[in-house]
């Protein structure tokens, strides 16, 4: 409930703040004093943009601020989901800067328009003038029907699976796209696979190939200084393994006589037994060293092969095979079980989608419970405002459609006349009925839901004598559940009022300003009285508007 607003720099507005209390209250006005700016301001505070047009004096910044008591109206959940602290009495701020950059805050802490937008669907409805048209929009329809089925929970299930089903169905089309691509290139791939499947590549054979492959290449040059090399070491006379056994005897005679001696011996040992192993396996290579014309074709077929793999695929290395290996395996195992994987998500499209059936059934026999009520409850309170014709025909069809609150069409008509043909609302409501039929909506949606606060801004607009005494009457029934505020030009909604607020203008050093005030039972008796007959005030005016009030 909206308990406080306060105004600074805006439009015509200097400074302003104003109470207002729970019921109905009446904001009355000559036209052009200001009361569209005053629901222009709360409209800055719940989040319409702005820019710097709106400062009064565009040197200083412009500041709405509204204090709501919202204790009743179990908002901590969705105080603690956009991460707000929660307080029974929540402070909206708005600043507008003279740059024109704005700003928001919630008891304190900066929010964005989208929040503040979804918290005033939880607190205001600003009814002006042209929303009539809403009447005529199918989502605004069903939402009606929705509120007195008390399809909220259901709806909101529904939302989740649907987004559910809408992301698998994109997966699956994915899936299906990727199929047909994999498919067209199918063949091909495999084919490719399948030669990296028979070439069986080791990660390290091609330097090992290569090696062999230069060895047999010059087997004659290894042959020849392999046996050149025995000779030197093992020749009886000047070979290198005679000679070491010469220097090792002759060592061995004198090693006692020194220390130094000793090690020499030792160090000659050593050497010799170095050199005794090197060659034997000098020996061991050369009796290896064969020329096998099989094994040198061998060679040249596989590093051939590998060449021609790296050069079909324009790399250098068998790792990088490895790699294009790998993703060919993966390409042609996508198509090959592909219809497995498609068939699976499938399943899942249709388990989320009977759930979805299964919640839109629900949704819809719910709003087929409620037409009888809701036609029913507009009905009459339609023909309390004058139209005592009026019926309305609305069906529910449930579809095949997934829509984003169900699977249901809605046919929403309306006659006004005694035996007239039913038709859309748009093209058979005059303007004064199409406002008192929202009136009638808001009456009924007023009683089915916890909205703590509705705003009229002349909802009466083409009414007058007796109507307008029975949408007073509905306005003060409607303030019993929530709080009611109405802009009007009717004395006989203006005296209904739990409190009642003139908006009018003044000069003040040659400048123009808007101001609000709350009247008094005098005030009120002077303001309903004016309304009746104008400025000149008639003691008939007086009579009739303290009757009014009372």
């Amino acid at each position: 409930m909206l308990t406080q607003l306060s105004i600074q720099n805006y439009a015509l507005i200097n400074q302003l703040s104003i109470d207002f209390t729970k019921g109905l209250s009446i904001i009355t006005g000559e036209t052009g004093a200001g009361k569209s700016i005053l629901l222009g301001a709360l409209g800055l505070v719940l989040g319409n943009r702005a820019d710097s047009s709106t400062l009064k004096d565009t040197a200083k910044k412009c500041v709405v601020e509204a204090q709501l008591a919202i204790s009743n109206y179990n908002l901590q959940t969705f105080f603690d989901k956009v991460d707000l602290d929660y307080e029974a009495n929540t402070i909206i701020r708005r600043e507008i800067l003279p740059s024109g950059k704005s700003r928001a805050f919630v008891n304190d802490t900066p929010v964005t328009l989208s929040v503040l937008n979804e918290l005033k669907s939880k607190l205001i409805d600003v009814h002006s003038q042209h929303q009539t048209s809403e009447l005529s929009d199918t989502n605004f329809q069903f939402s009606v029907l929705d509120t007195l089925a008390k399809n909220q929970t259901k709806i909101a299930s529904y939302k989740r699976g649907l987004v559910q089903y809408n992301k698998l169905q994109k997966e699956l089309v994915e899936l299906q796209q990727k199929q047909q691509e994999a498919n067209q290139q199918y063949d091909y791939n495999l084919h490719l696979f399948n030669e990296f499947e028979e070439a069986k590549l080791q990660i390290d054979e091609q330097q090992e190939l290569e090696e062999k492959l230069d060895k047999l290449n010059n087997i004659e040059d290894i042959k020849l200084n392999l046996s050149e090399s025995l000779q030197i070491a093992v020749n009886d006379e000047i070979g290198t393994q005679s000679l070491l056994n010469s220097i090792e005897f002759s060592l061995s005679k004198i090693a006692d006589f020194s220390k130094e001696y000793k090690e020499l011996s030792e160090r000659i040992s050593s050497v010799k037994i170095e050199f005794d192993d090197i060659v034997s396996e000098l020996e061991t290579a050369n009796e290896n060293v064969d020329f096998n014309p099989n094994e040198l074709e061998k060679i040249n077929d596989r590093l051939q092969l590998i060449y021609n793999l790296q050069k079909k695929h324009t790399v250098s290395s068998i790792k990088e095979l490895q790699a294009i290996h790998a993703t060919l395996s993966d390409k042609v195992g996508q198509v090959e079980s592909a219809e497995e994987t498609i068939n699976k998500k499938q399943e899942e499209i249709n388990t989320v989608a009977k759930k979805l059936d299964d919640v839109a059934t629900m949704i819809s026999t719910s709003r087929n419970k409620s037409i009888p009520k809701l036609t029913k409850e507009l009905e009459v309170l339609l023909a309390d405002l004058g139209m005592e014709n009026a019926r309305f025909s609305i069906k529910i069809k449930e579809t095949d459609n997934y829509f984003s609150n169900g699977k249901d069409e809605l046919e929403f008509l309306f006659s006004a006349n005694k035996g007239g043909s039913f038709g859309e609302l748009k093209k058979v409501a005059s303007g004064g009925e199409l406002s008192r039929i929202m009136l009638s909506v808001k009456k009924v949606l007023s009683q089915n839901s916890k909205l703590p606060t509705i705003i009229f801004d002349e909802i009466d607009t083409g009414v007058s004598g007796e109507v307008s005494n029975k949408i007073a009457t509905i306005m003060q029934q409607m303030s019993a559940n929530m709080q009611v505020i109405t802009i009007t030009h009717l004395p006989q909604i203006a005296a209904k009022g739990t409190q009642h607020y003139k908006v009018y203008k003044e000069e003040v050093n040659g400048v123009t300003t808007t101001n609000l005030k709350q009247l008094s039972l005098d005030e009120r008796i002077v303001e309903i009285a004016e309304m009746l007959s104008g400025k000149d005030i008639s003691d008939t005016a007086l009579t009739h508007a303290k009757e009014l009030l009372n």
